[in-house]
């Protein structure tokens, strides 16, 4: 079964005096295991696609499987449950709580499930160790660079053990070498069996997927495969 499924999947959004489709019948799936980018330029509609995977926004037609459930009959309440449990999210822009250590941050996603403190302190441990970031726990997100940042960013998107891993432009803010160091996390995990989903309008990024979905003005264009 997969993991996630879009069958005939559009969004338009009402913009007053005009629709706007930002997507068109898109299909596609993703298998368990999987390492797959959706790569296009701006306005594409990649983000719009995001959004609907990641339960943050909901499609106007088709349907939406993830994880074997029909997303469209869930309410706002079970969809915040999947957001917290079944995909782990990556942002470009990190996202981190200033003013708060690096460990407490990658528990914060374990609190709202209602672990209790001692072991969300030691799985989140576990995980910046795991990113080798054991030497940084209690430093704050300005004390970090940038790709120690995205380095606590991943380690917070997998403390839970999400089915699905979902970065969103993963290398955008950083140094060449730190994001190929970023990129190979993302392989070394799927490597180990994680499912990630890259969103990206970088060639180079797409290119450490084994497979692409090219995406343009709201569709799937084309797909290409790892040789």
């Amino acid at each position: 079964m997969s993991l996630l499924r879009l069958e005939h999947v559009g969004r338009t959004y009402d913009m007053g005096h005009v629709q706007v489709e930002a997507l068109r019948d898109v299909s596609m799936a993703v298998e368990p295991g999987e390492l797959v980018a959706i790569v296009g330029p701006s306005g594409s509609g990649k983000t719009t696609m995001m959004s609907i995977i990641g339960c943050l926004d909901r499609p106007t037609s088709g349907r939406y499987e993830l994880d074997g459930r029909d997303v469209g009959t869930l309410g706002d309440g079970e969809l915040a449950r999947i957001r917290n449990r079944t995909i782990g999210f990556v942002f470009q822009s990190y996202n981190l709580l200033p003013g708060t250590t690096a460990i407490d941050n990658v528990a914060t996603p374990l609190l709202y499930q209602g672990v209790g403190r001692k072991e969300r302190m030691s799985r989140a441990g576990a995980e910046l160790e795991r990113l080798g970031l054991g030497h940084r726990l209690g430093h704050e997100p300005t004390e970090l660079s940038g790709g120690e940042q995205q380095r606590v960013a991943l380690a917070r998107a997998l403390v839970t053990k999400p089915a699905l891993l979902l970065a969103d432009e993963p290398t955008g803010n950083l140094p060449v070498h730190q994001g190929l160091e970023v990129l190979k996390l993302f392989q070394d995990l799927n490597a180990d069996g994680h499912t990630v989903l890259l969103i990206t309008h970088n060639p180079e990024v797409a290119d450490s997927a084994r497979r692409r979905i090219n995406v343009l003005d709201g569709a799937i264009v084309s797909e290409d495969r790892a040789a």
